[in-house]
């Protein structure tokens, strides 16, 4: 049996252990809360304040203060409404053979023709106003086709929309509305933009004046294949930032209250908001809306390649490697697992002229790494036909660098202008009844009247009644437009017209649109 003095001493040691415990526990929890509170107050470069962890549950209860990035842009987003009006169209309606036809015809009948009118139709979308002077960045599908354009401010004022111009490769577009000390958006550089900064996608999606939607940069540089079918440029900025229907055209801004992106695709399975966004970084609109206010056209600059990722070797199969003149083996041995590997080289492009050959891996152009095609088309996006590029790429185990002139679709430097039909100096109307039925003809488009320009030059006069050119038929001042934008981006950039005058007996001209 234990003595009465080991019983105290046991108890003592008892209560001086869960002093000590109870104390060092305090120490920690006030050490700790101490810490969090520093960790929370503490501001970063911005100015703004970072929370100390957001999470996807109560990321939003955070103390990042986007409201004066938000205030600086709403106003400058606007909602924009396309309209394509309903045209007269001529169309042939089938008939049902009568008696006589039957017996002494063909006995199929014939037809006859009626005039129907096709529905208006139109589309909505939001756009960014850039310039005091009320120039406004908004998607090309937004107002594609469009014959009037109509933009309400966030105050609620009305402007009609001029369509300065337009490019489906970057799906970008230039309106104007008429006035001045219009809230403008000030470019930010989306080149700095960094996965996980917090950003706002702000858009007029229904009409509801601004609505601002925040999020995180989750990506760069995506491609999704959207516009690249059709030989579109794609480096998208992915973010989680809801946008819904009507935002295409909207801004994606920074904490600072800076433009960094045009919002232009939405990823869904249901066609409203389920996870991500894809705006177009102003890095590629900044040189977009230059090019489409200065030339009516974006100035294409090609390195002249064709090329894959490095990265997706990897994941071809066997047949897709065999295509590209690659075995398994090969892309085991490859030292640089990040780049552009050159799958083709077209003979009249500046790569080939510098000698950049089939096989070889693009690192870095002008200094910047380039690991993605993406990457590489918004790189090229920046530049013009003519400009001098440094291109870094790895030939089995060498590093080389060699200068390569960028040239246009066509194949050379020239700037390319869309400029409209002013300059063919001529007015224009479509041919009626009575001259289709002196001429014996179905359709035309009659010069009214010429002055100075190309149509003088190259020698026709008042009266003369366009058929085709290039291999076009001619029935609407719409359709020469139509003939006139491919010539003018061709590499012959000539317009070969037939035609006739009063006297039915046809001519053919060479209208040269290039510049002297």
């Amino acid at each position: 049996m234990k003595s009465t003095g080991s019983k105290f001493l046991n108890m003592a040691l008892v209560v001086l252990c869960s002093a000590l415990v109870a104390g060092l526990t305090t120490y920690v929890l006030t050490s700790k809360n101490q810490r969090s509170a520093q960790a929370q107050s503490q501001p970063f470069e911005s100015g703004f304040t970072m929370p100390v962890a957001i999470t996807a549950g109560d990321r939003g209860a955070g103390n990042v203060d986007l409201t004066e990035a938000a205030e600086a842009s709403v106003h400058a987003v606007v909602h924009i409404k396309s309209t394509i009006h309903g045209k007269t169209q001529v169309v042939d309606i089938p008939q049902m053979p009568d008696l006589f036809d039957f017996f002494f015809g063909d006995g199929y009948g014939g037809s006859r023709q009626q005039q129907i009118q096709t529905p208006p139709r139109g589309s909505i979308g939001s756009g960014v106003i850039v310039s005091k002077d009320g120039y406004i960045v908004t998607n090309n599908h937004v107002i594609d086709g469009a014959d009037e354009i109509d933009v309400k401010l966030n105050d609620n004022r009305e402007f009609k929309g001029r369509l300065i111009g337009a490019d489906a490769s970057t799906d970008l577009a230039l309106v104007k509305i008429e006035g001045d000390e219009f809230p403008a958006l000030p470019i930010g550089n989306s080149d700095n933009l960094k996965v996980g900064e917090w950003v706002l996608a702000v858009g007029n999606p229904f009409n509801l004046t601004s609505t601002v939607t925040a999020g995180i940069v989750s990506a760069k540089a995506r491609s999704l294949g959207v516009y690249g079918r059709n030989g579109g440029i794609e480096s998208f900025i992915q973010t989680d930032a809801a946008i819904n229907q009507g935002n295409s055209g909207g801004a994606l801004v920074n904490v600072r209250g800076e433009l960094v992106g045009i919002n232009a695709v939405l990823s869904s399975p249901t066609g409203s908001y389920a996870g991500y966004g894809f705006a177009i970084p102003t890095s590629i609109v900044t040189k977009v809306i230059s090019d489409l206010k200065e030339y009516g056209t974006v100035q294409r600059a090609m390195l002249g390649i064709q090329g894959t990722d490095v990265a997706n070797l990897s994941e071809m199969s066997e047949k897709a490697l065999g295509e590209l003149d690659l075995t398994e083996d090969d892309v085991k041995n490859m030292k640089y697992h990040e780049g552009v590997l050159v799958t083709g080289v077209p003979d009249d492009g500046g790569a080939a002229e510098a000698g950049i050959e089939k096989g070889d891996i693009i690192t870095s152009v002008d200094g910047k790494k380039v690991k993605t095609m993406a990457e590489l088309q918004e790189t090229m996006a920046r530049h013009r036909p003519g400009d001098v590029v440094k291109v870094t790429f790895t030939r089995g185990k060498k590093e080389q660098t060699k200068e390569v002139t960028l040239k246009n679709p066509q194949g050379n430097t020239k700037v390319v202008k869309d400029a409209d039909l002013a300059i063919l100096g001529a007015a224009f109307k479509e041919v009626d009844d009575a001259t289709k039925k002196a001429l014996n003809i179905g359709y035309g488009l009659q010069v009214t009247g010429v002055t100075k320009g190309k149509f003088a030059d190259a020698g026709i006069k008042k009266g003369f009644i366009i058929l085709k050119v290039n291999g076009q038929q001619i029935k609407s001042e719409d359709d020469l437009r139509a003939a006139f934008k491919a010539a003018s981006q061709s590499p012959d950039q000539v317009l070969f017209i037939i035609g006739t005058y009063s006297s039915g007996k046809r001519y053919n001209y060479a209208v040269d649109l290039s510049e002297e």
